[in-house]
């Protein structure tokens, strides 16, 4: 394959196939090592799909315009009601996502992407032994982890803008159409910059394990690796974007029609999650590597050009 057909977006996909294929016991390998996250994901998406389907519940109920004066029968008061039972829920939640979630979905991206690389690259032939053993011999974790939480916090603050933009355009939903459109058209923008973003997000990551970078660095190099290589990131991460969300709104769906015992849609919900997710991380090591390669010859073609 010439390198203009491994930039393509499906050679990046097919290179991506190519990991677990050349060496089986790579697959075997993610499956031990995305045990722990799945359990944990799925304890804490069976709460999550509990709690929405009994904030929806609530906040369905039919008011009674003849009883309007009591609060109860307000919004607000459903709000306050909602709120009310289920916040020890949301609490549980917060300890299980920055607790447990995010420190194995840590070590899982870790040690993915470090033997992915590995055999990517084709340095040295590994059984599942020397993958097992590798993040606790050789791996790097100290600037993964501070990148890690970087990325976290940005992601976070990114979000916390989304929720609010869209609660700004439930509130003006159906009073003042043009200040709306406004937030809708904010609230879309956002959504797409943040898209784009999960591109530098995620490659800094890779940074991290793959080079003795960390942090804001390893942020600064993956802007500059990805810098006419976005096409292919921007629309990776819609289409998964896109696929996590129908998934989450089809495990919704059915957990609601279910009255909220759907544990099976759940499971295969969350199995399906964890193969996204490594997914993911293979393509994004092939992605790193174009994208180095593809600058070191911009630059050495730029050298050559000067010496000439």
């Amino acid at each position: 394959m010439t390198m203009k057909e491994k930039q393509s977006f499906f050679g990046m996909i097919k290179e991506a196939l190519k990991i677990p294929y050349s060496n089986p016991n790579f697959i075997l390998f993610s499956f031990l090592t995305s045990l722990p996250l799945f359990a944990f994901m799925l304890i804490n998406d069976f709460i999550v799909q509990q709690t929405l389907i009994q904030t929806a519940k609530i906040l369905t109920q039919t008011l009674h315009p003849t009883k309007y004066f009591d609060f109860r029968e307000t919004w607000l008061g459903l709000i306050e009601k909602a709120i009310g039972e289920v916040s020890p829920k949301l609490f549980l939640l917060g300890f299980i996502y920055l607790g447990v979630l995010h420190f194995l979905d840590f070590l899982n991206t870790v040690a993915i992407v470090d033997s992915a690389s590995v055999i990517y690259k084709g340095e040295t032939p590994m059984n599942l032994m020397d993958m097992l053993c590798r993040p606790i011999k050789e791996t790097r974790f100290k600037g993964p982890l501070i990148t890690s939480i970087y990325t976290f916090v940005v992601a976070s603050f990114v979000f916390l803008g989304l929720i609010s933009v869209a609660e700004v355009i439930f509130m003006f939903s159906m009073e003042v159409f043009f200040v709306m459109t406004i937030f809708v058209v904010l609230f879309i923008a956002l959504l797409i910059k943040s898209v784009e973003w999960s591109i530098l997000w995620n490659m800094s990551i890779v940074i991290s394990v793959l080079e003795e970078k960390h942090g804001d660095v390893a942020l600064v190099f993956s802007s500059y690796h990805s810098r006419g290589s976005r096409k292919f990131g921007y629309f990776f991460m819609l289409i998964l974007f896109v696929l996590s969300y129908a998934l989450r709104g089809s495990c919704l769906y059915m957990g609601w029609s279910e009255g909220g015992n759907g544990i099976g849609i759940t499971s295969l919900y969350v199995g399906l999650v964890c193969l996204g997710n490594i997914f993911k991380w293979l393509v994004f090591v092939v992605y790193f590597y174009n994208c180095k390669n593809h600058r070191q010859e911009v630059g050495r073609a730029f050298t050559t050009v000067k010496e000439g």
